[in-house]
């Protein structure tokens, strides 16, 4: 049966082909993906099952029974599919798919895009006005290798194993251990913000088929772009935020034994950034080259210092490293008997001047001076 009309949501350069009926987070996302480039940008969306109108897409995403990249077929639904991230366990989506595939492409785009800002930004402050022509970032760079992994990691293998069935803890290694929710997670994840975007079972019916299918087409456009903002936001804080971070804390760890002989204080001069990921990244690297003048074979980093603010006079904290990323549980809490005090009361039990605080939990605390901070953490290494 011919395609109606009403089923092409845009018209103009490419046509991208996904199925019609209930949609889902991956190949929402994977459309989004697909738009970001100069390729896509005005590419049309045809959705359906009509193998003679798929055959007609230049792209082809989670539909067809079928994985072949030199044709932009992106199916992940077909027997034998096996297909994974370089170095991850979980079996692809079609977002997986194309982001393995486009994933480069985009965030040397973003990469470029924000340089590109930058320049124009000094120049402004400088009062200059011509503006440098800035290229595409290096798709095969190392800086575009590490955002593309770790994008994925963060960000897209989620929605691959939600499509794929996969949970994130072994469902028998739980139910060996008898351990159940405290509590539900409202439905917060990706695919669940993505699946409430489609109709309900008791929408009023269309008046025909056509007006179905547009209806249904509106709600995948929605979905397509709530998701993709999520994951533009993923790659810009990456981008912008992240990847530059990792510099700061790579010095901070090159000078660690600056302030610790054994290197387990790591002090991030002026201010403070997202130094967790880059922390645990530097220690197993330093472990694995075996020796550096990074300090390897130094005990782990036990406590962070950082100021508050990036301003003079602001107070320091002090943060305990943490056993694992997403862990509760510090490698060493600050004392015991400081926690809960605050202030002169602390001043007097830690035996230091210039005490703020120390959490009940013992995981944070913090000095009004960085000498007073690192004469906390003297007494805490050694206690």
């Amino acid at each position: 049966m011919a395609e109606s009309a009403p089923k092409r949501l845009k018209t103009g350069g490419v046509l991208i082909g996904t199925h019609s009926g209930h949609f889902h987070a991956d190949e929402a996302l994977a459309v989004h993906m697909l738009r970001q480039l100069p390729a896509y940008a005005d590419a049309g969306l045809v959705r359906t099952r009509d193998p003679a109108v798929l055959a007609t897409c230049h792209t082809v995403v989670d539909v067809g029974g079928e994985y072949d990249a030199a044709r932009h077929r992106y199916d992940h639904h077909q027997r034998g599919f096996a297909v994974t991230f370089p170095g991850r366990p979980t079996k692809l989506s079609s977002a997986g798919l194309v982001f393995l595939h486009f994933g480069r492409a985009i965030i040397a785009q973003r990469l470029a895009a924000q340089q590109q800002q930058q320049q124009q930004q000094q120049q402004q402050q400088q009062q200059q006005t011509e503006t440098a022509a800035t290229g595409p970032a290096d798709e095969d760079g190392a800086e575009v290798t590490l955002l593309h992994r770790k994008i994925y990691e963060s960000f897209v293998e989620a929605l691959d194993a939600h499509d794929n069935g996969v949970a994130v803890y072994d469902p028998a290694a739980v139910a060996a251990a008898g351990l159940t929710k405290r509590f539900s997670d409202g439905g917060f994840g990706l695919g669940a913000v993505v699946g409430r975007l489609n109709p309900n079972w008791n929408d009023p019916p269309a008046a025909d088929a056509d007006e179905a299918q547009r209806r249904e087409d509106e709600r995948f456009l929605a979905a397509s772009r709530r998701i993709g903002e999520e994951f533009d936001r993923e790659v810009d804080y990456y981008a912008s935020a992240w990847l530059p971070a990792r510099a700061v804390v790579a010095a901070a760890f090159a000078r660690r034994a600056e302030h610790d002989a054994d290197g387990r204080v790591l002090v991030l001069d002026g201010q403070s950034v997202p130094w967790k990921d880059h922390l645990y990244t530097l220690e197993q690297q330093a472990a694995e080259e075996g020796s550096s003048s990074a300090g390897a074979g130094r005990s782990p980093v036990l406590y962070v210092l950082y100021q508050e603010k990036p301003e003079p006079g602001a107070k320091w904290r002090i943060q305990c490293v943490p056993e694992s990323k997403d862990s509760f549980v510090s490698r060493k809490p600050l004392p015991e008997a400081w926690r809960g005090f605050r202030d002169a009361e602390l001043d007097a039990i830690a035996g230091v001047e210039g005490c703020v605080f120390v959490h009940a939990a013992g995981f944070i605390g913090g000095n009004a001076t960085f000498e007073g901070a690192k004469a906390m953490v003297a007494k805490a290494l050694a206690a």
